[in-house]
């Protein structure tokens, strides 16, 4: 890692900007369709590192770090939109009601305009104040991957196999229901028997994207999460069938008629324990705010000495350490939020002046205090909370609007769409972090790849906008096979009662808080574990199967070298199954559109008298192959 861009070497050229642009096509539209089917978004930047490197060897191109870096860079503004977007965006749609095109990708760019804007006067502080202290997990292995591609791209022959093999597997789930995409335990009579009865039941999802995942993600929090789940679908919801099965349960007034026990334990999740997990992840959020009071202000103090500085009387800075100029900086910001304001105001949010007024000062305020959570959250364990932050942001503005009176249908979009532009604003901030530790780390000018990150913010807001046209006319949002979109889900969940005159569940908001400063209290990563109560069960299990296929191929040697080598193949297998499972579920969403159908629906159908389908009963057959090749893959020196 200590090989650093030569001196005049190139960094924006036409290659490496047409190169980024085209990363942030392919990976946004792959992303999107992962994010949606199984609510999980992958950070692009390794494998679009990886894909850059191997690009360039096989083009002979020489010095090519530099542009490698901006490659990157641009590129990875795919998985930032995209988070932002399809976590808040596709509650319309679940709600019934409806989005255009343009509020789609106007909240998606002028999101992702203020998270990068607001993130760069923090930068000196995260990456150079505080150089050595954060772990930057994902930083240091994609400044791996690029210094060791330097020499010939010799990772992108792995990423491709992996990717095909990945691509094939699920595309064969996908579009022909070859094997059942889920295993549950309810294909055997006693399975059936216990989760009708005691409403506990497990879920796996075989897909070769979620294993990759979980790959990725390690061992310790993909346990974290996978305990978080498995809290709601073992304790909470067999203990409300248990305390309350003859009860009629409706905080939110939103009219359930059902009683617990007459609900299946899917349903119980859905309506009271996914909240729990929602009230943590809003809980976890607010205490990082307040961890951070200190880092907010640092970061004020050095943006302000620069701001503060006369023309001319500046010293000279590094090329290295030169960011956009601050006055320049605070200019964007003033611009991007006159945007803001007139996008609500005159583009079909709210009714009125008054209401895009009080929508502004909630993006502004909320964006601004959580974007330092954001980049924490990166620099140490490289995972984004935005999910969670975005939550408490739809509550808040849900109470707010419905105060200045906008609630019922008009009230959902306005809060979704004020809720998306913050949800990307976070999730741009927490992902650019990274990308400007690669640079710092590599010796790249910071100017420029701000610079240009507002390039690839515009194409990917394009692109997500555009897939999630096609995946909803495509799959759906709700109903038989429609996409899972389980933040979405959450998001509809929270909004909706409180814009049709009902209540927020404030009782299972409170155990999730109770339970997240627990954690915290504890030094579990409350973040993690919350997001494990609210997302099913059925995507974090394998989660933990990836994770625990990390920890295997890297403690299996007693040479620290070769375990590091074979985890660092892992990732690029790991990367692979991602990228290749996601493109072909992209694919797969085309054929479909297209009218192509292929899918066997009667080899997939539950027949008379059975209790799974025949793809269901053999589904772990492949997914233990695939388990199998990713270990002996791993294992195996090249």
């Amino acid at each position: 890692m200590s090989k650093k861009i030569k001196p005049g070497a190139p960094q924006v050229t036409p290659y490496s900007v047409a190169m980024g642009l085209i990363m942030t096509v392919l990976f946004s539209a792959a992303a999107a369709y992962l994010g949606l089917k199984v609510g999980q978004v992958f950070e692009a930047a390794i494998p679009i590192a990886i894909l850059a490197v191997g690009i360039s060897g096989a083009l002979g191109r020489k010095e090519s770090l530099g542009e490698n870096v901006i490659i990157q860079s641009i590129g990875a503004c795919s998985g930032v939109i995209v988070a932002g977007a399809i976590f808040t965006l596709p509650a319309i749609y679940i709600l019934g009601l409806d989005v255009s095109f343009w509020h789609m990708f106007l909240s998606s760019l002028l999101g992702g305009v203020l998270g990068i804007l607001f993130l760069i006067p923090f930068r000196k502080y995260f990456v150079k104040e505080m150089d050595g202290q954060y772990p930057f997990p994902e930083a240091t292995a994609t400044t791996q991957v690029l210094v060791n591609g330097e020499g010939g791209g010799k990772g992108a022959k792995t990423l491709a196999v992996a990717g095909l093999l990945g691509g094939l597997y699920d595309f064969a789930i996908a579009t022909f229901g070859a094997w059942g995409e889920t295993i549950s335990t309810t294909f055997i009579g006693i399975g059936h028997t216990i989760a009708d009865k005691a409403k506990v039941v497990l879920k796996l999802n075989t897909g070769a994207a979620v294993l990759g995942l979980g790959y990725i993600i390690g061992f310790k929090y993909s346990l974290i999460i996978c305990l978080g789940s498995l809290l709601v679908w073992l304790i909470i919801i067999p203990a409300f069938n248990l305390l309350f099965g003859g009860q009629v349960l409706d905080f939110m007034g939103s009219g359930i008629a059902q009683t617990v026990g007459q609900m299946s334990a899917d349903e119980i999740f859905r309506t009271y324990a996914r909240h729990i997990g929602i009230g943590g992840i809003a809980t976890a959020g607010i205490i990082g705010i307040i961890r951070n009071a200190g880092v907010i202000k640092s970061a004020i103090g050095l943006a302000g000495k620069e701001f503060g500085k006369k023309s001319g009387s500046a010293e000279a800075v590094e090329e290295n350490d030169r960011d956009i100029k601050m006055k320049t900086v605070v200019t964007g910001i003033v611009l991007a939020l006159l945007a803001v304001f007139a996008f609500f105001a005159f583009g079909g949010v709210v009714d009125n002046v008054w209401q895009a007024l009080v929508g502004l000062l909630i993006v502004a305020v909320i964006s601004f205090l959580f974007t330092t959570v954001a980049a924490n959250a990166i620099a140490i364990v490289g995972s984004n909370p935005v999910s969670g932050m975005t939550i408490m942001t739809l509550i808040i503005t849900a109470l707010v609007l419905v105060a200045v009176g906008l609630k019922g249908n008009a009230g959902m979009v306005a809060a979704m769409v004020i809720g998306g532009v913050v949800c990307t604003a976070l999730s741009m901030a927490g992902g650019f972090i990274t990308d400007l530790k690669i640079g710092y780390n590599l010796g790249t000018t910071p100017a420029k790849q701000e610079s240009w990150k507002f390039l690839g913010t515009l194409v990917a807001a394009a692109t997500v906008g555009g897939v999630m046209l096609v995946l909803n006319k495509t799959y759906g949002f709700v109903g038989e096979g429609a996409l899972v979109a389980p933040q979405a889900n959450a998001m509809a969940a929270v909004i909706q009662p409180m814009m049709n005159g009902g209540s927020a569940p404030w009782l299972l908001y409170g155990i999730g808080a109770a339970i997240a400063i627990l954690l915290t209290v504890c030094k579990v990563p409350a973040l993690a574990f919350c997001l494990g109560m609210f997302i099913p069960l059925d995507l974090n299990l394998p989660l933990l199967v990836g994770g625990a296929i990390s920890w295997y191929v890297s403690t299996r040697s007693t040479d620290k070298a070769l375990n590091e080598a074979r985890q660092e193949k892992g990732t690029l297998i790991a990367s692979g199954f991602i990228a290749g499972g996601a493109l072909m579920g992209v694919v797969s969403a085309i054929l479909k559109f297209a009218g192509v159908d292929w899918f066997m629906s009667g080899w997939n159908s539950v027949a008379a008298g059975h209790l799974a389908s025949g793809a269901e009963i053999i589904a772990v057959v492949p997914f233990l192959l695939l388990i199998i090749y990713m270990i002996r893959a791993s294992l195996r020196k090249d």
